[in-house]
């Protein structure tokens, strides 16, 4: 029934975002496991698109905050105001009372409304004069940045990048893609037409079946040894964190769903490696002098530590 649900939502989607099944799929992983999405890519490749189209597809209440320079933390968190009619203070919520939130250009606010998402990413809550206030669950979060365009912004601090279970790049489509896009949005948009293929509860009840995905202690053991190498190597000066061990754990559970299993493999693992492990490693400045960035960290981590046998993954606990 899920892995119906699962292909269903990645068709639809791909309706809006034409060969990107890939990039769906780990944003609906992630989704899958609770985490959050950053999508760091040059403008007009399909970032907000993707936002839009999935929570359509899953039925989800959506709100945008275009994030700008004068973008204040109670524009996103809420606040605080007397209400002359009772005499009382109520509490306003701001634009994080949703199911899937849409931080646009997250890097062009101040770092002190950047932080306002901090609680409410990890706790799915907001507090507020000392009050604190549920956020509806589901709870997801999708910020997009700009890679390239570096003025008038401020880069994310390492611990919100944290908080980002994948960083994900949506990227150029192909040349045949370009000219199936340009057919499909010749008389509407596709996007218009994208239909919800489950409801909130549905996408609750997947979340809470995803712990039921067993996964071996040999599996387990081998994706604390690939983090615990982003601490050991010469050109890392900040490796992968406990957060992220348990992010990329989930996220592999996530990914052995979606692949029609009930268990995980190492192949997942090594699918989701770099989406949730590359945002978290803070390189020396001699990695950037080689010209070596932190994907290319990964790829020699992988290739370097043995992945266990199926052998070995079958007498699972």
């Amino acid at each position: 029934m899920i892995v119906e649900q699962s292909s269903r939502i990645i068709n639809e989607v791909s309706r809006a975002l034409l060969g990107k099944r890939d990039v769906i799929e780990k944003a609906l992983m992630a989704i899958y496991a609770g985490g959050h999405i950053l999508l760091e890519d040059v403008p007009g490749t399909g970032k907000t698109t993707l936002a839009l189209a999935l929570s359509r597809a899953l039925g989800l209440d959506f709100k945008r905050v275009q994030f700008t320079p004068d973008t204040l933390p109670s524009d996103i968190t809420g606040f605080t105001m007397f209400d002359r009619d009772t005499g009382t203070f109520r509490f306003v919520w701001g634009a994080v009372n949703c199911n899937m939130l849409l931080g646009d250009e997250i890097n062009r606010t101040s770092a002190k409304t950047q932080s306002a998402l901090l609680e409410v990413m990890e706790e799915r809550a907001v507090t507020i004069d000392g009050q604190t206030h549920q956020v509806p669950r589901p709870f997801v979060c999708i910020a997009t940045e700009n890679p390239v365009g570096s003025a008038g912004t401020q880069p994310l601090p390492d611990s919100q990048l944290d908080r980002f279970m994948v960083r994900l790049s949506v990227g150029y489509p192909s040349r045949q893609d370009q000219i199936d896009i340009l057919k499909a949005r010749r008389y509407a948009n596709p996007l218009d037409d994208i239909r919800p293929m489950v409801a909130c509860d549905d996408l609750l009840d997947i979340q809470n079946y995803l712990g039921g995905v067993q996964v071996a202690d040999t599996v387990l053991d081998y994706i604390v040894r690939l983090c615990e190498e982003t601490r050991n190597d010469d050109l890392v000066e900040l490796g992968v964190s406990p957060r992220g061990i348990i992010a990329l754990t989930r996220m592999a559970r996530a990914c052995a769903l979606i692949r029609e299993r009930d268990y995980v493999v190492p192949e997942d693992v090594r699918e989701v490696f770099k989406a949730v492990c590359a945002h978290r490693l803070v390189l020396r400045p001699q990695a950037r002098i080689e010209s070596i960035g932190a994907a290319d960290v990964l790829d020699r981590i992988l290739a370097a530590v043995p992945a266990p046998s199926m052998g070995q993954v079958r007498g699972r606990s």
